[in-house]
């Protein structure tokens, strides 16, 4: 794909509103990333990847609401996994504290 770059280049120049939606893209990205390694600072690795599963989940269950898209048996098994795994970790995750408490 490196031999279309030149392409690309001349359509960033180009076009307006492909520039406008790279550098949006890129900005979006870089605060998500901000805001992922202070998530992360603040909380436990395992507790941050448990999170990022949830949204995951929320995210497949929110567009699928959002585009009036029926979900399938496979997809509505894997968010169901996502949300029981997210609960029990939660729950674990109250006993062990009372339990050093």
């Amino acid at each position: 794909e490196g031999r279309k770059f030149g392409e690309f280049l001349t359509l960033f120049k180009t076009n307006g509103a492909v520039s406008k939606n790279l550098v949006a893209c890129g900005l979006w990205w870089y605060g998500y990333n901000e805001c992922a390694t202070m998530t992360l600072k603040k909380t436990g690795p395992v507790t941050y990847s448990v999170a990022n599963t949830a949204k995951r989940v929320i995210v497949i269950v929110g567009v699928a609401i959002v585009l009036g898209e029926s979900l399938n048996p496979m997809k509505i098994l894997g968010s169901a996994i996502g949300i029981t795994g997210v609960l029990l970790y939660s729950i674990i995750d109250i006993l062990l504290s009372k339990n050093k408490s």
